[in-house]
C-alpha cells in the first residue's frame, strides 16, 4: 500500500547474532536502501540477534527494499 507504514523486524537464524562489530555497516545499508527506494526509516531498534525498523513507504514497495537490506547485508 503507497504510503503506508510498516513494522520490519528481522530476526538471524536459531536466535544467532546477525551483527557483532558491523552495525555500522548495517546502518549505512539501511541509509542507502532509504535513498534508493525512498522509504522513510523513523525508528529502529537493533538488538544482538534482531533488529524492528519502523518504515513509511510512499511507493508501495517495502518488500522490494527490505529485500535489498536484508539480502545486501548478509552477502557482505
Amino acid at each position: 500500500m503507497a504510503g503506508g507504514w510498516r513494522h520490519r523486524p528481522s530476526r538471524g537464524q536459531k536466535r544467532e547474532p546477525i551483527y557483532d562489530r558491523d552495525r555500522q555497516e548495517f546502518l549505512d545499508r539501511l541509509e542507502e536502501m532509504t535513498k534508493r527506494y525512498g522509504v522513510g526509516a523513523h525508528a529502529y531498534v537493533l538488538r544482538p540477534n534482531h533488529y524492528h525498523l519502523l518504515i513509511r513507504t510512499p511507493k508501495a514497495n517495502a518488500s522490494a527494499a527490505m529485500q535489498r537490506l536484508n539480502n545486501g547485508y548478509g552477502m557482505w
